[in-house]
């Protein structure tokens, strides 16, 4: 089973992606989760809150009610500065909670297929 790990929308600043809103946002990430799944992928999705402490709370929780094998962690929670502390507790709680785990990493909700083809092709494919 796949993490797909990202921000809540509503924890998006949404005046850095002009014509961009929630309600969009919160479409096209259940878009991209259903062609996944279409596509065959066990997934399951984390929506985390931009607090640090309730963001591990949350992937703590996925992580032990489902089997890990690897972790797609959404552009929107790695590339906001504001985030880089956000960015690295959920990294680090992922590596330590889930050994081994094989990462990837998805440019938009649209590209979450391509990323979790190049993270199950890996030689340490996710179980």
């Amino acid at each position: 089973m796949i993490l797909t790990l990202g921000l809540h929308p509503s924890a998006i600043d949404y005046t850095r992606h002009p014509g961009l809103d929630e309600v969009a946002l919160t479409a096209r990430i259940a878009a991209g989760e259903a062609a996944v799944r279409a596509a065959g992928f066990d997934i399951v999705s984390c929506q985390v809150p931009a607090d640090p402490a309730a963001a591990e709370t949350l992937i703590r929780e996925r992580v032990a009610t489902h089997p890990i094998g690897g972790a797609m962690i959404g552009a929107g929670l790695r590339t906001a500065p504001e985030h880089t502390l956000l960015f690295e507790r959920a990294i680090n709680v992922l590596t330590t909670l889930v050994p081994g785990v094989v990462l990837c990493f998805n440019t938009s909700p649209e590209t979450t297929i391509d990323a979790l083809r190049r993270c199950t092709a890996s030689p340490r494919r996710p179980g």
